[in-house]
């Protein structure tokens, strides 16, 4: 599996998706990230742990405990991939507005010549 998957697969799940945004605020830990989950510690943990894996989470030790942070770099390589698509249908979308645009000036024509 590739980085770019790992990023993918491990942004599938909506609990996941919801550690990173409250990571975003800033370094916790799990039991910080457990409170507004309706999952289990050892759940929570579970996810933590493929968000690693992906490299989109990050552990330091403090003291006794173990903080979590994200780590926006394989963020940045999954944006950077979806520019590409996004360039693709921007270009798409100007050719269907071109389209359009004639098919209304058509349509102003056709209705002018039947008055």
């Amino acid at each position: 599996m590739t980085a770019l998957d790992a990023t993918f697969a491990a942004l599938a799940d909506p609990t996941r998706r919801a550690i990173l945004m409250r990571l975003a605020q800033g370094e916790k830990s799990v039991n910080e990230l457990v409170k507004p989950f309706k999952i289990s510690q050892p759940a929570v943990s579970r996810h933590l742990k493929v968000l690693e894996e992906a490299g989109l989470v990050s552990t330091t030790v403090v003291a006794q405990k173990r903080m979590r942070r994200l780590e926006a770099q394989p963020l940045a390589e999954a944006t950077a991939w979806l520019e590409k698509y996004r360039a693709f249908w921007q270009k798409r979308y100007k050719a269907l507005d071109a389209v359009l645009d004639e098919l209304k000036s058509m349509g102003g024509r056709h209705e002018n010549k039947s008055r």
